[in-house]
């Protein structure tokens, strides 16, 4: 036995490095981060496609086979975030004004979708199915849309332009029947917190908040996050076209949202931001007819006084109130020191585990319908938490997380010449979809803030 014992350690000795992730060193992070550089300015074109069919503007995809030819929602907004810092840094005003019929064409082919009624698809294929199709099967006051980044995405696109919104002018009562649609019917009165309707193509697609969750029953603080910037953005919109009186309106929708996320997300025993169960019983009063003196009735005395039960799930999109300037001060401080720091939970060696492994739910297997979101490090999550870490001040730690996030894009970029969608969250090996870009992409936006140099932003 005790033979076994020591081969069994020698072995682990002798395991070979790409069983774990590359030493932290500065050396180590300025060599990865150059071939990051040297590979994303070769390929970033790839993202680019011309119009077709039911998408009638040039728009930007995700990148690999299984997303070759297909318009998604937050996916163009983060890559159009990656695509701006590589113009900046390696690009010409050729470049920039070639790219930019793309990224207009992303909100562009959306609105397209658009109507009085405000859905939109959350994806749009080059051989899809017209608006009046896709909406003869489905309900579009029931059914998840567009995710709230279209106005943010437009935004993003129109402060680059120096405050241009004229291209956008034609088609803004479409984007506001957007938002408008996610305010009136995806919205719960009591709580002023918005709910999705199913868990279809939410983004993160078995988040255990909402997946197999009751219908309407998820007031998720990652939708809440992204719609109070949306609404944040829909005033900017408004105020660029000189519709003050409408910017004032979304303004007051913003506060008020964000009052609501405040309220009923954040959990003063944990010190975190959760989502909602929205999933309770309504309060009614006794039946009147048939009342019989001193008869009891359940519940009487005391009815709930409360409007939604947290979900106390440790899931990464906490740190979204970060991400959103939601969280106080305060409250940031304690979401890094209780949730970022701690490496049996969020903090892997990799970057941000989507859900902590103190979950049961915790899975790091290959998933890509739904994808995996029970585990496996994000790049995407990567940098909105890095994000939420640089808005608050949190330096050391917006530090690590960038240096991480070049050293597993480096050294997949050097293992296999080709990023991945997901990876694991201890020694960074990818998962699944070989070739995918994207947010991925971001890493370059990481690297020139590490590096002092000028850094392209979200709206």
């Amino acid at each position: 036995m005790l033979r076994f014992a020591l081969f069994a350690c020698a072995s682990l000795v002798a395991m070979p490095s790409m069983s774990r992730m590359p030493e932290r060193t500065a050396e180590n992070v300025k060599r990865y981060t150059a071939l990051c550089r040297k590979h994303i300015y070769r390929d970033m074109k790839g993202m680019y496609r011309e119009a077709g069919k039911s998408l009638v503007f040039p728009f930007l995809a995700p990148g690999s086979n299984q997303y070759l030819d297909m318009l998604w929602d937050w996916d163009s907004w983060l890559s159009n975030v990656a695509l701006r810092q590589i113009l900046l840094e390696h690009g010409t005003k050729g470049d920039s004004d070639e790219a930019l019929r793309y990224e207009q064409g992303c909100v562009l082919n959306a609105l397209h979708y658009g109507g009085m009624d405000g859905w939109i698809p959350i994806w749009i294929e080059r051989d899809a199915p017209s608006r009046e199709e896709m909406l003869s099967v489905r309900n579009p006051w029931k059914s998840n849309m567009h995710k709230p980044t279209l106005a943010q995405h437009a935004a993003f696109i129109v402060r680059n332009m120096k405050g241009d919104a004229e291209w956008l002018r034609d088609d803004f009562y479409k984007l506001q029947a957007f938002v408008d649609l996610y305010l009136n019917y995806h919205r719960h009165r009591a709580t002023g917190l918005m709910y999705w309707q199913t868990d279809e193509a939410i983004g993160v697609d078995n988040d255990p908040s909402t997946f197999y969750r009751p219908h309407g029953s998820s007031g998720s603080i990652f939708l809440n996050a992204l719609m109070y910037q949306e609404l944040r953005a829909m005033d900017y919109l408004a105020t660029r076209l000189k519709m003050e009186e409408i910017a004032r309106q979304f303004r007051r929708e913003a506060e008020t949202l964000k009052a609501s996320i405040r309220e009923h997300c954040w959990d003063k025993r944990d010190g975190f931001y959760y989502s909602v169960d929205l999933n309770l019983l309504p309060v009614e009063p006794p039946a009147v007819s048939g009342v019989k003196p001193g008869e009891l009735h359940l519940h009487v005395g005391q009815p709930r006084q409360y409007d939604c039960l947290i979900q106390r799930l440790s899931v990464w999109s906490g740190f979204m109130a970060m991400w959103a300037g939601i969280a106080t001060e305060e409250e940031a401080k304690e979401i890094v020191s209780r949730h970022y720091r701690d490496t049996l939970s969020f903090n892997a060696p990799a970057g941000i585990r989507t859900l902590s492994p103190q979950e049961k739910m915790y899975n790091v297997k290959a998933s890509g319908n739904p994808s995996s979101w029970q585990g496996p490090v994000w790049i995407n999550v990567n940098y909105l938490v890095f994000r939420g870490l640089v808005r608050y001040g949190f330096v050391a730690e917006a530090r690590e997380l960038a240096e991480k996030t070049i050293l597993l894009l480096g050294r997949d970029y050097e293992r296999f010449g080709a990023l991945h969608e997901y990876y694991l969250p201890e020694n960074g090996e990818p998962v699944l979809n070989k070739g995918f870009q994207n947010w991925n992409l971001l890493v370059l936006n990481m690297a020139a803030w590490l590096e002092g140099k000028p850094v392209v932003e979200e709206f």
